[in-house]
């Protein structure tokens, strides 16, 4: 029963991509990512695998896709753009997916090849797992982490205070230049 899951949910996820990839409106791909997240989250849970699923779920079909949208109503990409611009990149973003095609039937060749071993995998992915594994062996890139995302939400706070300061003094001037 698992492998026609896996099959039929990978299926839907690869055509949630080429959805996401044919769609002109930045939308319209946006929901299609979603799918993709979504999908993936399916497979995660059908590989056991729950706490990957919701973390899945939660940090790019949610939060990710909140902020992608964001951008796209910010920019307003929904105006007709010239297409045929950047035609050459058509062949390469062609040959590039020949590559990546020719990798994928590498991978399952090697897989089929590659002898059965029996590895213990019924923690895998488990919360439990994953907390022990990042608070005891992996607790110092844990922290590294930790404190770039502070530093990046600081710089990001200043950032923005330097603009409304910015802002603030082009008014002054502005309104300072019409009283004269």
């Amino acid at each position: 029963m698992a492998t026609p899951l896996f099959y039929i949910l990978a299926g839907l996820a690869i055509a949630c991509a080429i959805s996401c990839v044919y769609h002109k409106n930045p939308i319209y791909s946006a929901v299609s990512l979603v799918g993709v997240f979504i999908s993936l989250a399916c497979i995660y849970l059908t590989l056991a695998a729950p706490f990957i699923a919701a973390v899945q779920i939660l940090v790019y079909a949610g939060a990710i896709m909140v902020l992608v949208i964001f951008v796209i109503m910010l920019l307003n990409l929904d105006e007709e753009r010239p297409t045929n611009r950047l035609k050459y990149l058509y062949g390469i973003g062609g040959a590039l997916g020949l590559v990546l095609l020719a990798q994928t039937f590498f991978i399952f060749y090697v897989v089929k090849t590659a002898g059965k071993t029996s590895a213990k995998t019924t923690d895998a992915g488990q919360s439990l797992s994953i907390g022990t594994a990042m608070y005891t062996e992996y607790l110092l890139p844990v922290e590294i982490v930790g404190i770039m995302l502070l530093m990046a939400i600081i710089g990001a706070m200043m950032m923005s205070r330097h603009m409304t300061q910015r802002k603030l003094e082009l008014v002054t001037d502005n309104e300072g230049d019409g009283e004269s």
